[in-house]
């Protein structure tokens, strides 16, 4: 065998098959850097990463896409009728405060 010879083992998975198994069944990826200097610590970063298909992570209870106003219209639409709701409330406060004060 040469030494510059690459070797596969013989499962025969191909990349689709690997990313289909990851996806299915889901991935989690958990680490902490920290940086530190004379035993101070200066710096921590805790990266938790969940590679899955969307089926999977709703399945997960994971479904933070659908509430977020920036990925979600809907979660969008929503925080509008928030907003006007807090407008309508503060203008019907403002008599009342003044006739407190």
């Amino acid at each position: 065998m040469s030494p510059n010879r690459i070797t596969h083992s013989g499962g025969g998975s191909t990349l689709g098959d690997i990313l289909e198994r990851v996806l299915d069944k889901g991935v989690v990826i958990a680490g902490d850097i920290s940086i530190a200097v004379a035993d101070v610590e200066l710096l921590t970063i805790k990266i938790r990463l969940v590679v899955a298909s969307v089926d999977k992570a709703m399945e997960m209870g994971i479904d933070w896409w659908k509430n977020d106003p920036l990925l979600s219209s809907k979660a969008y639409n929503k925080q509008l009728e928030e907003s006007k709701k807090i407008e309508e409330v503060k203008k019907l406060e403002a008599p009342i405060k003044e006739e407190v004060e």
